[in-house]
């Protein structure tokens, strides 16, 4: 009786099937910031910073399987992003783009532990965002503007420091988001999270005047306009803060975020309410808050010199 040949059962053996959940990391790459544009509604700009930094790792650090990478691979990749003199703030961003992504894994049954988690980024110096004082913020944002814009610049001005809203936030205000006769905004943060703000007293007038310069209004239109009506550009808010602060205060170097730095400065100031704070600005961590709370140590002083009884000189 004859045999078969082996070649023969080699021909006809089928190679094993690839686990359902195997995936190599460019298409896991892909098919993670298709998520965080679909789902997450993340920004452009912050997809970017996943892709590279999810890319680089891939590059320089990442075993050939998903499935295999583990903590010494994060670590390693770490320590190498160190030894390239990469900013504390940085490392944390590459480091947190990757326990991200490593959850997604999980989720998805193809890692069964996140290799990063444990993994600890430098820590970085705290920087205090450095705000005008009341005085001045109030003349940046009560100043007169001139031409056919001055409606809307003041508009823009006084609700970035009414509100302490992002600059993305503002940009992205519809008509329909602005409640007037209650006075509050619906705005829509990091993250498509939704909050509202309040709009003081000022910066209502403001909007009142300048919704009354349009000739047509609908909920759906842009709260601010720039050429042929579109939407108001980011860069376009830049240089309208920049210029007011040049002409008011003398200073080129205002930018939109600080005037939500003055927000969060000023209420604390005021109120020293960290979670009424934390709410209006759409932290999720009131650890990003409480940078706030550090930042006018003269005025901390000259509480402490009035209330504390070993302080009080004779």
């Amino acid at each position: 009786m004859n045999k078969p040949h082996s070649a023969g059962l080699e021909k006809d053996r089928k190679p094993p099937e690839q686990s359902a959940s195997a995936v190599n990391w460019r298409d896991a790459i892909h098919e993670y910031l298709t998520h965080l544009s679909v789902e997450r509604k993340l920004s452009i700009l912050t997809q970017k910073s996943y892709r590279l930094s999810l890319e680089r790792f891939t590059e320089e650090s990442a075993p050939p399987d998903i499935e295999d990478v583990r903590i010494e691979h994060v670590r390693d990749h770490i320590l190498r992003l160190r030894e390239l003199n990469l900013s504390p703030v940085s490392i944390a961003q590459n480091l947190s783009s990757l326990r991200s992504f490593f959850n997604y894994q999980i989720r998805h049954g193809r890692l069964a532990h996140n290799p990063a988690q444990h993994v600890k980024a430098p820590k970085a110096p705290k920087k205090l965002p450095n705000v005008l004082d009341v005085d001045e913020a109030v003349k940046l944002v009560g100043q007169s503007f001139e031409g056919s814009k001055a409606l809307r610049n003041r508009a823009l001005l006084e609700l970035l420091y009414s509100s302490g809203i992002r600059l993305s936030e503002i940009v992205a205000l519809n008509v329909g988001d602005i409640d007037l006769r209650f006075g509050q905004a619906v705005v829509t943060g990091k993250g498509n999270k939704q909050r509202v703000v309040p709009i003081g007293s000022h910066a209502l007038t403001a909007l009142n005047h300048w919704l009354a310069s349009r000739e047509k209004c609908s909920p759906g239109d842009p709260l601010f306009t720039g050429r042929r009506h579109a939407r108001i550009a980011r860069r376009t808010v830049q240089d309208i803060v920049k210029k007011a602060g040049l002409k008011a205060l003398n200073d080129d170097s205002v930018h939109p975020h600080l005037l939500r730095h003055c927000f969060a400065s000023h209420m604390l100031e005021s109120s020293s309410d960290l979670r009424a704070v934390q709410e209006l600005l759409g932290h999720e961590s009131i650890e990003t808050t409480q940078v706030y709370t550090h930042i006018d140590f003269q005025q901390l002083s000259k509480v402490y010199d009035a209330a504390h009884p070993r302080a009080r000189r004779k």
